[in-house]
């Protein structure tokens, strides 16, 4: 039986409504929660760098198993402010991989400094290791491998190359906040890492927010300042730093969702199951019409 054109064009758009991403959805299910954490802020006025800034904080240092965490603006300010922590700049060159988001490198070129860029390896789409060596000269100041899709890049290699030359790793764990690699979590496993609280993320804001985890009490105390002017003392400014500070109205916010983390991460690792089961039951990864990506051990979200 022929279908009518209507009939047709009424199930194209039946297909094209499944949402990559529900944040509604998400919000509904959390909205009461979230209503009194924000009435909390309001009510309190303390919207700069209040006390669910200071929890949220610790929450993820904790989390991350790092000793310190620093709040920001935004993911980006996370990458900038921690190769401000490190001074790069003019002449100075950070090695990284291509395959990212724009602000990867463009927090590099701001700087002042040269993105270098290392291929990625095919399966897991993170930094290839084994090219790594090949891409460090003299004016290397970091490396800056990106945990893609939420899954670690393969930090011991990296690692060891980067202790062999003496050059601080800082991971962009904007896209893997909870992935682990070998019993170590994303932000606790370089010098610095840099999350992102942009609403898409897996743990997102009502805006854009980020952090800057790290184990070094110095690398600290300079993030902190830098976040607000270069000054560690109100009005008593010993660097040019920027304005980069994460609100509580944000940081409330995120306290909330970071209780259904655990939860919403293993609906992901289910759904991710549930598509690789279908795909292969499909005869398409077989014929070689699709490639999966590999999970190398590393929770994928």
């Amino acid at each position: 039986m022929r279908r009518s054109a209507a009939a047709i064009q009424m199930k194209e758009k039946a297909q094209m409504n499944v949402p990559l991403l529900d944040l509604k959805a998400q919000h509904d299910a959390i909205a009461s929660e979230i209503g009194v954490a924000v009435s909390a802020v309001l009510s309190s006025q303390h919207f700069i760098l209040g006390p669910e800034v200071r929890e949220l904080e610790e929450a993820l240092a904790g989390y991350c198993g790092a000793e310190y965490s620093i709040g920001c603006a935004s993911g980006s300010d996370a990458l900038l402010l921690a190769m401000m922590a490190m001074s790069i700049g003019p002449g100075d060159e950070v090695v990284t991989t291509p395959f990212s988001f724009f602000a990867t490198a463009g927090c590099i070129a701001r700087l002042g400094a040269t993105p270098v860029f290392v291929d990625i390896e095919p399966g897991t789409f993170n930094i290839d290791p084994v090219a790594l060596e090949d891409a460090i000269s003299l004016r290397t100041r970091a490396i800056l491998p990106v945990h893609l899709f939420g899954q670690c890049a393969a930090m011991d290699s990296i690692d060891e190359t980067a202790s062999a030359h003496g050059i601080p790793v800082i991971e962009d764990a904007a896209q893997s906040i909870g992935a682990d690699f070998r019993g170590r979590r994303a932000g606790g496993i370089g010098l610095m890492a840099a999350f992102s609280f942009y609403p898409t993320k897996n743990l997102g804001g009502a805006g854009d927010g980020g952090l800057i985890t790290t184990s070094d009490p110095e690398t600290a105390a300079k993030l902190r300042a830098l976040r607000a002017h270069g000054a560690r003392k109100k009005y008593f400014h010993d660097n040019v730093g920027i304005n980069s500070r994460l609100d509580s109205l944000q940081a409330a916010i995120l306290l909330v969702k970071f209780r259904h983390l655990e939860k919403w991460t293993e609906a992901r690792r289910q759904n991710a199951d549930r598509y690789r089961r279908l795909f292969n039951e499909s005869g398409m990864v077989d014929a070689g019409h699709i490639t999966l990506p590999v999970d190398a051990g590393n929770p994928i979200k």
